[in-house]
Formats: C-alpha cells, structure tokens, sequence
C-alpha cells in the first residue's frame, strides 16, 4: 500500500502556515454512541508505513497504527460529541463541534487546519475543506485512524454491557443484525433517538 505523501501540507506550509493539522471524524452514520474526532500534527516528511484513509486499513492495522500515530505526531487530539447532543442537534452540526474541539487542545496550535470532506465551520484559524482528504492527506488519514480507532474501542466496550446487540461486530452501524437486535430488544440509552425512524418505515412494523 502507497504511504501517503505530504502534497497538501506542502503547499501550505510553503504559503506561510507553519503548523498544519488534520482533522476528521468517526461514527457520523452509526445508530447508536458518540461521534468522535481527532486531530493530527505530523513533522514535515514524516514516514509511517502505511498510512492511508483508515477505510482501507484492516482492523489489525489500524490498531499498530494507532500506537505509531501518538508516538510519532508533534501532536494529536481526541474529542467526542454526545448522543445527547447528536439527538439537541444534527449529526453534521456535532461532528463539526468533536473536530473543532479536538483541534482546540493541539499545543502547538495551528495555524492551519486540513478537515475531511466538504464543510467546516467556525475553526478559529484558517479551515481548508478536503473532500475524501483521508485518502490524500496523511495529516487527515492519521486523524481518521485516531478517530477510528478510540471509536472501535468505545463500542467493543458497549458489547460488553450490551453483548445481546452485537456492536464488537457492527460497531453500532444499520446492519440487519443491529436492527434485529433494536427490534428484539428495544432502543438503549446510547441510542441515538433522532436516528430511530427506521423503526416505523411503512411495511417494517412489529
């Protein structure tokens, strides 16, 4: 697998950014739990084996990645927004608030951000939009692998109270077993409500 290389950060180091980070988010289409963010600073140049878009990784990569990521990063962040603030808003809006806060506690801060996707609101430094910049950025694919990760982990701890829904396997997705499990079961605390409306679709009552 291609090692990513530093294009994008690059260019605007070169423009005058002097520390630039990475930023994306896990969880945004789960059914249930937090989204989490996480966000990277890597030295110019930095060489990890292997990093890509955590998509792509298997799980057993992304968890040595893991640990190389935080000992290799001038900095890294993690943060997480609710269920309970995912269900007083939108899944968009606390997405943006996880990678906004992750960003916040970088020292050093930076004076450039590189966020996942299409839409980035209200950072306090200069924000750059990188559509499927997991795959382009290894500032942006560690954060993803970061995020991914903590995330994986929060759900391997919610089957341990919840064994009966299956989420060390689906990691609280929309599989068909997840929405047997829901159906048999009944809707948890960690549940995101807002996402609930499956549940009454025409045609798929109980």
């Amino acid at each position: 697998m291609t090692t990513l290389e530093f294009t994008l950060e690059v260019k605007y180091r070169a423009e005058g950014f002097d520390v630039v980070a990475g930023t994306d988010e896990a969880g945004r289409g789960c059914l249930a739990g937090p989204v989490v963010a996480a966000a990277c600073i890597l030295a110019p140049g930095t060489y990890i084996d292997g990093l890509n878009d955590s998509k792509k990784l298997s799980p057993k990569r992304r968890e040595a990645l893991y640990d190389v990521i935080r000992e290799r990063a001038v900095a890294y962040a993690i943060a997480e927004s609710s269920v309970e603030e995912i269900d007083a808003t939108d899944i968009l809006s606390a997405s943006q608030h996880a990678m906004r806060n992750a960003v916040s506690i970088l020292d050093p801060a930076p004076s450039l951000v590189l966020v996942d996707g299409n839409v980035a609101r209200d950072f306090p430094m200069r924000a750059v939009t990188v559509v499927h910049g997991d795959a382009i950025s290894p500032s942006i694919a560690a954060a993803s692998i970061l995020a991914k990760v903590y995330r994986d982990r929060l759900m391997l701890e919610l089957d341990k109270q919840y064994p009966q829904y299956g989420f060390a396997k689906h990691k609280s997705y929309c599989t068909a077993e997840h929405e047997a499990a829901i159906r048999k079961y009944g809707i948890l605390p960690c549940h995101r409500k807002t996402f609930m409306s499956f549940l009454t679709r025409e045609g798929r009552k109980r």
